[in-house]
């Protein structure tokens, strides 16, 4: 680990329902939910990658877009054909919000609003 301070774990979403939005990336995703959850932690893998949803009582989707001009934040998940892809995404719970001119991206909110993209290349 010289030239660096750590690793990245886990990347991190904060939710009403941990176990709920588990549910939904590990259905988008095909991941696996990891032994240990409560109600305010739970921890799936997909394809390598940790994901944690924390418990946020208070919590308040992100504005896409936000007027002021920042996301903050988002997942990309590459797909084969977003064709295929978007009713499933639709079916699991997901909203699209802005189809791309170019053609090579959606973005959708996952069903508590968190933004993330469909993406394929051409």
């Amino acid at each position: 680990m010289e030239g660096m301070v750590g690793q990245l774990r886990s990347v991190v979403l904060d939710c009403p329902n941990p176990r709920e939005l588990a549910s939904f990336y590990e259905e988008l995703l095909g991941a696996e939910r990891l032994a240990g959850e409560d109600d305010t932690w739970v921890v799936i893998v997909a394809g390598g990658t940790r994901i944690a949803f924390q418990l946020a009582p208070e919590y308040e989707p992100p504005s896409f877009p936000d007027p002021r001009g920042s996301q903050q934040f988002h997942l990309d998940v590459l797909v084969e054909d977003v064709e295929e892809a978007e009713p499933k995404v639709l079916a699991l719970g997901a909203k699209l919000l802005r189809r791309d001119n170019d053609d090579t991206f959606r973005v959708y909110a996952d069903p508590v609003g968190h933004p993330f993209c469909l993406v394929w290349l051409t």
